[in-house]
């Protein structure tokens, strides 16, 4: 018996015409897959079939709906740029984080969620090389897992390097298919390391955390190779200072993170700044300056307010004020700090983070919003 209906797959390969966030935001899960213990991948794409555009290592802005509240988060694409029909986000469930957790309880196949991008510029397009290292701790694994399938599935010769570190074999993410690619790709080397033993395996591979003897054992040339580093903060801030006491080229490293939980270096320096007395020249300068104009802005759901000057962001001036509000990027394009302003008007300078129809609604990126009136923010 021949069947004259269309095979739901066969439609969507079908697709020529390309997912635009602006256009349609909403995205199905299509499946969700445990790749370990705490970690699962989510398999997304739009109800209308479209093909998606990307760079290997950009990532996207959800909104989650999560009880009454709408939380934004960026996720990192894991899957490859050469499979266009559907994207892949893979998240780790962290202890007591309401979106992690939320993916990892509710999320199922057939529901929707809301996204806009891709966005970033952490690519291995961006910075083109012959020979590259990628390095990887826990869930940061993710956009150097892109640019690997990236490369395997257009079979291209470039020398690549992926080291990973994990607490124990049961962590690794993406284990079996790295082995595999390295297995079939004489051109592609993968590199575990472990802190620990897992359960049901003793680690044969390196132990401990990356450290430079270890580095040099498992990619000897790492001076001669575009350095892309992904990881908690801790890992990246170590990585950084080894290379380069290594005597490596800083201007070939590239780094992201979406760390909720830590200010930038930057902003920390600025926080630390606010607490101190000023000294007499700066004193001077403030008389010799032109008045700056402050605003008052307020928290509606915190019940919290602050005087934030014309010449600040908001964002900026929460942090001093010792308000932590949701950020990561600090420069206007991963929407995490996306506020609706209720009350008042503001100066935005954004680098993609937001749409039109969201700044028409009373929508604001904090991180590059300056007051230009007092201010009520829906926090």
């Amino acid at each position: 018996m021949t069947s004259t209906s269309t095979e739901p797959a066969a439609t969507r390969l079908a697709a020529t015409a390309s997912w635009d966030a602006e256009a349609d935001d909403a995205l199905v899960c299509l499946a969700v897959r445990d790749e370990t213990h705490d970690v699962k991948t989510f398999v997304l794409a739009p109800a209308e079939p479209r093909r998606f555009a990307y760079a290997p290592g950009q990532f996207l802005t959800f909104s989650f709906e999560i009880g009454a509240e709408t939380i934004h988060r960026c996720y990192t694409i894991s899957s490859a740029p050469t499979r266009p029909h559907a994207l892949s986000i893979t998240v780790k469930r962290v202890p007591g984080g309401p979106v992690s957790n939320w993916l990892h309880d509710t999320l199922k196949a057939g529901d929707t969620v809301r996204a806009l991008g891709p966005m970033g510029d952490f690519s291995c397009f961006t910075h083109p090389a012959q020979k590259y290292l990628l390095l990887s701790g826990g869930s940061g694994v993710t956009p150097m897992m892109a640019m690997a399938r990236t490369f395997h599935d257009l079979g291209q010769a470039r020398d690549v390097a992926f080291v990973h570190s994990a607490r124990s074999p049961a962590d690794i993410v993406f284990r079996g298919e790295l082995e595999t690619m390295a297995r079939l790709d004489p051109s592609f080397r993968f590199q575990a390391i472990c802190e620990a033993d897992g359960l049901g395996e003793a680690w044969t591979g390196p132990k401990g955390r990356l450290s430079l003897d270890i580095l040099t054992q498992a990619v000897p040339d790492f001076r001669e190779r575009e350095v892309f580093v992904c990881g908690p903060k801790p890992y990246m801030d170590a990585v950084r200072l080894m290379l380069r006491d290594a005597g490596y080229d800083m201007a070939r490293y590239h780094e992201e993170s979406f760390d909720f939980g830590a200010l930038p270096e930057a902003e920390q320096q600025a926080a630390a700044e606010a607490g101190r007395a000023l000294d007499a020249e700066t004193l001077a300068e403030a008389d010799a300056a032109p008045a700056v104009r402050t605003f008052r802005v307020e928290f509606a759901k915190t019940r919290r307010a602050l005087d934030c000057p014309e010449d600040s962001t908001v964002l900026d001036a929460a942090r001093k004020a010792g308000i932590r509000l949701p950020s990561s990027c600090a420069k206007g394009l991963c929407g995490t700090c996306k506020s609706k302003v209720t009350k008042g008007t503001v100066a935005m300078t954004h680098a993609g983070g937001i749409r039109q129809r969201e700044i028409d609604a009373g929508m604001a990126l904090l991180c590059c919003s300056k007051p230009t009136s007092d201010l009520v923010v829906e926090r």
